[in-house]
C-alpha cells in the first residue's frame, strides 16, 4: 500500500474524535479548560537523510518538524517523547538533541531505545497547548479569503544539494512556532509546508472543499530558475494559511493566492494550470 492506501484503511478504525478524521497533521484532546495538541513523526535511514548525515542534524531536524505541525495549530510546545534506533553515533545524535531542546525551549518528557539491524528509524512525538480558542486546522479556507506564506520556498532543496548559503535550511530549519501562534486568532485554516507547497495546497483546498488559486509571480522562491522544483520538493517548514484579505496580518507573510468556491474535481491551479493529480505535486511515501 502506499501512503493514501494505509491511511484510508486507518480511516475504518475506532477513532477518537480529536484526530480530526485523519486529514490534519494532530490530533487534539480537551482536558478540563486545556486542550492538548499531539503529533508524531519519523526519519528513516535513506529516506530522509543519507547514512553520513552527522546524527546531530537528524536530531535537532526530528524536533524542528514536529514542532512545526505544533505551529501550524498554534500551540506551545510543552514537550517531546523520543524514539532512537541505537548504534549510529549515539552521543551525537544526544548532541543534536539537546541543542533543539535548548533552542526551541521544549524539554524531554520521555520516549524509547530499541537495537535492530538494517537502516536506523527515529521517531518523535511532540506535545503542545493550544493558545487559540479555535485551533486552526487544514477545513477552514472559505472562499473569498486570502491564501498566504511565510518565508521563502525551495531553501531546503537548494541545502540538500550542498549549496552553501542553504545548508542551515535542510540540515537545522526553525519551525515557526512564535509565527504560528500569532497567527491562531486571524486564520481561517493553516498548515506548514512540509511536502510540497503545491501538494500541501492541493491538500489544503481538499480538506476545506474548495479551490485554491495559487499565483505563480507571487509566490517567493530560493530560485526562479528552479521553480518547479522549489514549489514541489518541500522539507521548508513555512506556514501556509488562508484569511480574510482585510485582516491585519501579526506576522511577516507573503499572499501567494486565492480561494474561490470549489471548481469541479480540481482543488487547485498553479495560475490556469489545473493541479488534479496530487501525486505529480509534491512528496509522498510509497
Amino acid at each position: 500500500m502506499n501512503e493514501l492506501e494505509f491511511v484510508a484503511r486507518l480511516r475504518a478504525l475506532p477513532l477518537h474524535e480529536g484526530a480530526r478524521g485523519l486529514e490534519d497533521d494532530c490530533a487534539l484532546i480537551e482536558l478540563g479548560g486545556e486542550t492538548l495538541i499531539i503529533t508524531h513523526d519519523m526519519m528513516a535511514e535513506g529516506t530522509h537523510f543519507e547514512p553520513e548525515a552527522k546524527m546531530s542534524d537528524v536530531a535537532f531536524k526530528l524536533v524542528a518538524m514536529n514542532l512545526s505541525d505544533l505551529a501550524s495549530k498554534a500551540a506551545e510546545p510543552v514537550g517531546v517523547l523520543v524514539g532512537v534506533t541505537l548504534g549510529r553515533d549515539d552521543a551525537s545524535f544526544v548532541n543534536g538533541l539537546r541543542e533543539a531542546l535548548v533552542r526551541f525551549n521544549v524539554p524531554l518528557l520521555g520516549g524509547d531505545t530499541i537495537a535492530a539491524t538494517g537502516p536506523s528509524t527515529f521517531g518523535l512525538t511532540a506535545v503542545g497547548r493550544a493558545t487559540s480558542p479555535r485551533v486552526p486546522s487544514r477545513t477552514g479556507a472559505r472562499a473569498g479569503d486570502a491564501v498566504y506564506m511565510t518565508g521563502t520556498i525551495g531553501c531546503a532543496l537548494l541545502g540538500f544539494e550542498g549549496h552553501e548559503k542553504h545548508l542551515t535550511a535542510f540540515h537545522r530549519p526553525t519551525p515557526r512556532v512564535e509565527e504560528g501562534r500569532a497567527l491562531g486568532p486571524v486564520v481561517s485554516a493553516m498548515m506548514d509546508i512540509s511536502d510540497g507547497l503545491l501538494l500541501d495546497g492541493w491538500r489544503m483546498a481538499k480538506a476545506s472543499g474548495v479551490t485554491i488559486r495559487l499565483n505563480p509571480e507571487l509566490i517567493p522562491v530560493a530560485s526562479s530558475q528552479r521553480f518547479d522544483d522549489c514549489v514541489r520538493w518541500g522539507d521548508d517548514y513555512e506556514l501556509l494559511f488562508t484569511a480574510d484579505p482585510a485582516a491585519k496580518l501579526p506576522v511577516a507573510a507573503t499572499r501567494i493566492g486565492t480561494v474561490e468556491a470549489a471548481d469541479g474535481d480540481v482543488p487547485a491551479y498553479l495560475g490556469a494550470t489545473a493541479l488534479t493529480d496530487p501525486g505529480t505535486l509534491g512528496y509522498r511515501h510509497g
